[in-house]
């Protein structure tokens, strides 16, 4: 690079205030007359409303967190046998296991299995997984089944 390839870059300079009236930020700078803002050094921190109490200390406090995930239902390895040979989500609401074919459904292990289960849902944890394929069996995970939609004319 040579010097006459160098480029300066403009840059425009901060307004020189108080300065005098020709200059047109004169006098009191644009900070208004009296009062804390028109002060040195002043900076007021966010949320500050001039010694009125902050709307962040005004609003209640609410205790805790309540999550808004829909919790997934259990099944256990031991509930297998009474299913059938394949398990999913229609299976076990029609048993009684589950409260919906439409839950999330999770296989946990409680349990030997006794014989070979094609299972189809949504999670499973290693044990039960482990358990569930040394009876022979295997494990698919499938999507949620979603409810199926009603328009309103069918409705009515």
């Amino acid at each position: 690079m040579k010097y006459h390839d160098l480029t300066s870059i403009k840059k425009k300079s901060g307004r020189r205030v108080g300065r005098g009236i020709a200059a047109g930020q004169g006098k009191t700078a644009g900070r208004g007359t009296k009062g804390q803002g028109s002060r040195t050094g002043f900076s007021k921190r966010p949320g500050f409303e001039g010694g009125q109490n902050p709307l962040m200390q005004r609003l209640p406090k609410l205790r805790g967190f309540r999550s808004f995930a829909v919790k997934a239902e259990n099944v256990y390895t031991d509930q297998l046998a009474e299913v059938g040979a394949s398990v999913d989500n229609n299976k076990l609401a029609e048993k009684g296991l589950t409260s919906s074919p439409f839950v999330r459904v999770k296989l946990l292990y409680r349990g030997e299995v006794s014989k070979a289960v094609n299972v189809q849902l949504q999670g499973t944890s290693l044990k039960a997984l482990e358990a569930v394929q040394t009876a022979g069996g295997s494990f698919t995970q499938i999507p949620q089944q979603m409810r199926p939609k009603t328009s309103k004319k069918e409705e009515k």
